[in-house]
């Protein structure tokens, strides 16, 4: 199993985040003071390997996370063409942002004939101009180490940094930053109901975070456990295990820096980080 699906709010969205005053000169100067003052976190890069290890097992049944450059395929999850190290979809907005980026600084890149086709079926399942070469085209894209640092970028850009920076926002310690980089991934980044800021804002009603004095387990119980939910709203039988056997099993082990080793199961695979 590759990878549940999500629902994605165009990236434009996620310009106009849950937390209004990040998008203000003032307060991100003051939360960048914030957070430069915390311990790095899920971004030592140790970890940051860790946290790409982890979403890999779930993404991709994998520990090596760098063999998803050129991993392409439609899961029939209604989103597309779901590809690369995170995940990008066709029909989510996050690939044709990659691919339009990409060829900015690459223009003669093997994607870039599929640029009309990728704005026409963004927002939908269609492969309507992308068939039958794209998914060839992606996978020797994937072999040039441009396009990995690409990709690289774009997950960092969209997914990982702003994940960490939220979280150290919030107060929560290493495995707290990877729960919220895992929901990001997963639900994406925008502002509706069941993507990221849409279950954070669920959960802060029902719980407070550490920087607002709370428990730190206590708020991340809540919000794996509207997390949880949220996954198998629209499927009762959809599969949970990269919170049930993942992310809840360090949670009630008490590993809130996400230490090493670690064992956990996803899909009933057990994998393990010495």
């Amino acid at each position: 199993m590759k990878r549940a699906g999500h629902l994605f709010i165009a990236l434009a969205l996620l310009l106009i985040t849950a937390a209004v005053h990040l998008t203000t000169p003032e307060h991100a100067t003051a939360d960048g003071k914030r957070v430069a003052g915390r311990p790095a976190g899920l971004a030592a890069p140790a970890k940051k390997e860790l946290a790409q290890q982890l979403v890999a097992s779930a993404e991709n049944s994998t520990l090596n996370w760098h063999e998803a450059y050129g991993y392409i395929e439609d899961i029939s999850d209604g989103q597309g063409y779901t590809a690369g190290v995170v995940g990008f979809c066709t029909g989510t907005h996050d690939l044709l942002t990659l691919v339009e980026r990409y060829t900015r600084t690459h223009p003669a890149n093997g994607l870039a004939r599929y640029l009309p086709a990728l704005r026409e079926v963004d927002g939908t399942d269609s492969h309507e101009g992308l068939d039958p070469g794209f998914t060839a085209a992606w996978r020797h894209e994937a072999t040039l180490a441009a396009f990995r640092r690409a990709q690289d970028f774009e997950r960092d850009r969209v997914y990982f940094d702003p994940a960490v920076r939220i979280a150290k926002l919030d107060g929560l310690g290493t495995l707290g930053q990877f729960i919220y980089y895992d929901a990001m991934v997963l639900h994406g980044p925008g502002t509706g109901e069941h993507s990221f800021h849409g279950l954070r804002e669920r959960t802060l009603r029902e719980a407070d975070p550490p920087s607002e004095g709370g428990d730190e387990k206590a708020y991340l119980d809540g919000f794996l456990d509207i997390r949880r939910a949220d996954m198998k709203s629209g499927n009762p039988d959809r599969d949970t295990t990269r919170v049930d056997t993942a992310q809840r099993r360090f949670l009630d082990e008490g590993n809130l820096g996400l230490r090493t080793p670690l064992e956990w199961k996803v899909y009933g695979e057990t994998y393990r980080v010495p």
